[in-house]
């Protein structure tokens, strides 16, 4: 029990001094190292070896030696010091958001682009700080924020969700995916008089303004569409594209990562783009998340020739023989 509550008083300084002292075996470079007075150093190891109750040191006139004992409590005392000092910045890491893990949500496609700059730049920033990505269906729009299995999430908007804080990344333009011999996939571009009457595919949701926007309720003038077909995955969606029961709304971005060789994306014109936004519940950003959406914001801002590109008005291409 003394053994202990020795251990307690001295954990700190004397420690350090005591493994300095060690270093050098010269009672006056030790004391040079640390600031200290000769007298002052060499009484804090009396005092040390007094709580211990051994001899930690072999002192002539000549020469200073460590004991076995002393030895062997080096070994301890570096071992404890390490361990003391990696807790410490391990709790003021965790105290200012450098430490914990971040669970990212996203939708089908992520930020596009940007999303392997925001993670790249994000891990280098915060090494100490685990991202674990979380990739939400149709039947999620929140991408995980709605039940809180997420922090931070790529969203398309609008989501209807609790008190939802979001910061737009970029607006993609929109585009009808069609069957590859539809009427309308040789035209150069598409509004929504020309696709008002065609029967829809669209993801399987709750979220009814999620719903509106990509059957686009509110350019239709009342007329809902004449059929819907609810699919549950991005895959799922495009082979009722190219089995020709459906054509489906989505963004630009679906030319270069969803090809598929019965499908042809025309750009639709005279609607608003699709905003993709970080996004996170008002009542639940912790430090470690917030500094990923700071992180997301400062790479949205840096990297304007990508989100540039991103928003530059789609153009069809033809996926014939992918």
């Amino acid at each position: 029990m003394h053994l202990q509550s020795a251990v307690v008083d001295v954990a700190t300084q004397k420690l350090r001094n005591f493994v300095v002292v060690a270093e050098e075996l010269n009672m006056s470079r030790a004391a040079t190292r640390l600031f200290v007075t000769q007298q002052a150093l060499s009484k804090q190891l009396r005092d040390l070896e007094g709580d211990l109750g051994v001899r930690l040191l072999e002192r002539t006139t000549r020469s200073m030696t460590l004991t076995p004992a002393g030895t062997a409590f080096l070994a301890s005392v570096r071992e404890s010091l390490s361990a003391l000092d990696a807790g410490v910045a391990a709790a003021r890491s965790a105290s200012q958001g450098l430490l914990g893990t971040v669970r990212l949500g996203f939708v089908i496609g992520g930020a596009l682009e940007l999303t392997a700059p925001i993670l790249a730049e994000f891990s280098a920033r915060y090494p100490d700080i685990q991202l674990e990505l979380r990739e939400s269906g149709f039947a999620d729009s929140s991408a995980g924020l709605g039940d809180r299995s997420s922090d931070v999430a790529f969203v398309r908007l609008p989501v209807t969700a609790p008190e939802l804080e979001t910061v737009s990344l970029f607006v993609e333009p929109l585009v009808v995916a069609l069957p590859l011999r539809h009427r309308l996939a040789g035209r150069p571009s598409l509004t929504v008089a020309d696709v008002v009457n065609e029967p829809l595919a669209i993801g399987r949701t709750g979220d009814a303004a999620w719903q509106n926007f990509w059957t686009l309720a509110d350019d239709r003038g009342g007329r809902p569409p004449t059929r819907i077909y609810e699919t549950t995955s991005q895959t799922e969606e495009l082979e009722v594209v190219a089995a020709g029961l459906a054509c489906s709304i989505t963004v630009a971005g679906a030319q270069r990562y969803t090809p598929h060789s019965g499908v042809r994306y025309v750009p639709l014109t005279g609607v608003p783009g699709s905003t993709l936004a970080v996004a996170w519940r008002r009542d639940h950003l912790g430090s470690a998340a917030e500094r990923f959406v700071a992180v997301a914001r400062q790479v949205r801002d840096r990297e304007r020739a990508i989100v540039a590109a991103i928003e530059a008005p789609a153009t069809r291409i033809d996926n014939a023989g992918l």
